[in-house]
């Protein structure tokens, strides 16, 4: 009798742990699921050419460009394209950079919102990535510190100006610009599975083009 217990006890013991499995597994899958498909609805309620309002940056006219060209690239990417690479070198990473904000684009790299200009064009330049990879050390950047984008129109150096934490629902929170700016958003807080009420948002401008 003892057996049969003990072995109903493994049996149930298993279950258990295969279900306990089964929806850590589900849960992360809809963690990154959630995460794309906001940097989607996002790019699609972003006009093009502008910015969250809520980043509070710093201008200097002196260290900024003069705004470039729109129109650089004489063929406009479709979905899924790699355009181009970022670089961030205070933390030593660099990653490709994909035409559009869906699953596959984010599960390869960071996105290019469809909305908003091309790397390198006068205007605001939205890149997003997911918090747990490509993004997870953006919270480390300061004030000064260098993204620097290179694309088939050029290599683009941009100088951080501003970082801000906006609310999920924060769809408002955007103003034109009268030069090349590059904007980073992610989802926050970082270190928290499962729980990302906010956005991180950083913004750069672009003080050197070549």
């Amino acid at each position: 009798m003892n057996k049969v217990k003990r072995s109903w006890g493994m049996v149930f013991l298993t279950f258990l742990s295969l279900g306990f499995g089964i929806g850590c597994i589900s849960w992360a899958m809809f963690s990154l699921r959630a995460q794309s498909d906001y940097a989607a609805d996002t790019a699609s309620s972003f006009p093009a050419g502008y910015m969250a309002e809520s980043v509070k940056t710093v201008l200097d006219t002196d260290t900024v460009l003069a705004a470039p060209e729109k129109n650089i690239y004489p063929v406009y990417p479709a979905g899924g394209d790699k355009i181009g690479s970022l670089t961030i070198p205070v933390l030593k990473q660099k990653f490709p950079i994909l035409q559009g904000t869906g699953v596959k684009e984010l599960k390869k790299g960071v996105g290019h919102f469809n909305q908003s200009v091309l790397p390198g064009e006068a205007d605001n330049c939205v890149l997003s990535g997911h918090r747990e990879t490509v993004f997870r050390y953006i919270g480390n950047l300061k004030i000064g510190d260098q993204l620097i984008v290179q694309t088939s129109a050029g290599k683009f150096t941009y100088e951080m100006n501003g970082a801000r934490i906006v609310h999920a629902d924060d769809k408002t929170v955007i103003v034109p610009t009268d030069h090349a700016v590059l904007t980073l958003t992610t989802c926050y807080p970082f270190n928290t599975p499962g729980y990302y009420p906010d956005r991180y948002i950083v913004s750069a401008n672009l003080v050197a083009s070549k």
